[in-house]
């Protein structure tokens, strides 16, 4: 699949970094949206992601995951979510999260 490019500055306006899941829930009434508090160092955010078909609420709490933390909030299922967490999606049923390698402080800045 190829993708449109785009240039270095673009890139670097994404903010990236590293959040700690320190709480999830599903959304009721959903199939696969799940709540999520982040610890991202300097503050705790709340995300909506559609990962509760992959992931179980126990496997999400602990995680240490990427975040783009300058993504407009967006208001889903009347939840704000105030960034995206990033994940790999391989068209065929499975998805997995991007996550770090090492242990790693939360608000750490992904390059």
């Amino acid at each position: 699949m190829q993708s449109q490019e785009i240039h270095l500055e673009d890139f670097q306006k994404i903010d990236l970094r590293v959040g700690e899941v320190v709480s999830a829930e599903r959304v009721e009434g959903t199939r696969a949206l799940m709540v999520l508090r982040v610890n991202l160092g300097t503050e705790e955010r709340t995300l909506v992601a559609g990962l509760a078909p992959y992931y179980s609420v126990e496997e999400m709490v602990g995680k240490k995951v990427v975040v783009v933390t300058n993504l407009e909030p967006a208001v889903i299922r009347g939840i704000k979510s105030q960034g995206m967490l990033l994940a790999a999606d391989d068209g065929q049923g499975k998805v997995s999260l991007v996550t770090v390698d090492r242990d790693i402080a939360p608000g750490s800045r992904v390059r």
